[in-house]
C-alpha cells in the first residue's frame, strides 16, 4: 500500500483542528526518526516540537513545558540546531526572552549550508590525493571520494533549483 502524498494529506486535515495528544505522538515519533538518522535526542525532540507548532516558534519555557525538559536541555538542543542551521533565535520585542524559530525553508538552508563544508572536504581530499599519490590505493580511494563529493555538489545544486520551481507551483501564495 502506498503512502499518501502531500496534497492528499492536506485535503484530509483541512479542518485545522489540532489534537494535542496526536501532536505529542507526532513529535516523539518524528524525533525518534531523526535520532535513528543520527540527530541527538534532545535536538531532535526540540526540532520536531518547533516544526509541529503552528507559529513555527516557541520560547524556552514553552519547549520545556511541552517536552517536559529542563531549560539547560532546551539551551543545548537549540545551540546544536542553530549550528546546523535548522532553527534561528529571535528576541521578543521589548523582552529579554528569546523565541526559537524553524523556517519553512529549513531543509533548504541546512542543505545549502552544507555546501561550504563539502567545499572544505573537497579541498582536503585534493591535498590528500596529491600527498598520497593518485596511483596509490589510498590516493585512488581519496580521488574516488573527491569525485563523489563533486558529483553530489552538482546534483544538490540542480535538485535545489528543481525544488524551488516545485515549491512555487505547489505552495503558491
Amino acid at each position: 500500500m502506498r503512502e499518501p502524498r502531500y496534497d492528499e494529506v492536506m485535503s484530509e486535515t483541512a479542518g485545522g483542528v489540532r489534537d494535542a495528544e496526536a501532536v505529542s505522538r507526532f513529535v516523539e515519533s518524528f524525533a525518534a526518526q531523526l535520532v535513528e538518522a543520527g540527530v541527538p535526542r534532545m535536538p531532535a525532540r526540540v526540532f520536531a516540537a518547533l516544526l509541529a507548532s503552528d507559529a513555527g516558534a516557541l520560547t524556552s519555557a514553552e519547549l520545556g513545558e511541552q517536552l517536559q525538559i529542563s531549560p539547560a536541555a532546551v539551551s543545548g538542543a537549540v545551540r546544536y540546531l542553530a549550528q546546523v542551521h535548522l532553527v534561528s533565535r529571535e528576541r521578543e520585542p521589548g523582552s529579554r526572552r528569546e523565541r526559537y524559530r524553524v523556517h519553512s525553508d529549513q531543509w533548504y538552508e541546512a542543505l545549502t549550508n552544507r555546501e561550504a563544508l563539502i567545499k572544505r572536504w573537497e579541498g582536503a581530499l585534493r591535498e590528500g590525493v596529491a600527498s598520497l599519490g593518485a596511483t596509490t590505493p589510498a590516493g585512488r580511494r581519496m580521488a574516488e571520494t573527491l569525485a563523489f563529493f563533486e558529483f553530489i555538489e552538482g546534483e544538490v545544486a540542480a535538485m535545489m533549483e528543481r525544488w524551488r520551481a516545485h515549491r512555487e507551483q505547489v505552495f503558491r501564495e
